[in-house]
């Protein structure tokens, strides 16, 4: 069953602040954020507002563009 796109921001945005090496307190003081609200996000149980992602974004060194881009890519089913 394919994520929904709520899970795929999630996902993508944890893989992107791991890869910083981040912990979810540490990005979310960075974002101005709960650190309960990032980890709901991060589990596709949170419904960020676009304001939210591009907060993310930039904290992530994106444009919220960018990291759509991202997201969208993930998403993608990986090809034979």
């Amino acid at each position: 069953m394919k994520p929904s796109l709520q899970q795929s921001f999630g996902q993508c945005v944890r893989a992107l602040r791991q890869a910083q090496g981040l912990t979810q307190v540490e990005f979310s003081e960075k974002c101005g954020f709960y650190q309960t609200y990032l980890s709901r996000i991060e589990n596709g149980q949170a419904n960020p507002t676009l304001n939210a992602m591009e907060v993310i974004a930039v904290a992530l060194g994106l444009t919220v563009f960018e990291l759509f881009e991202r997201v969208r890519q993930a998403a993608e089913p990986v090809k034979k």
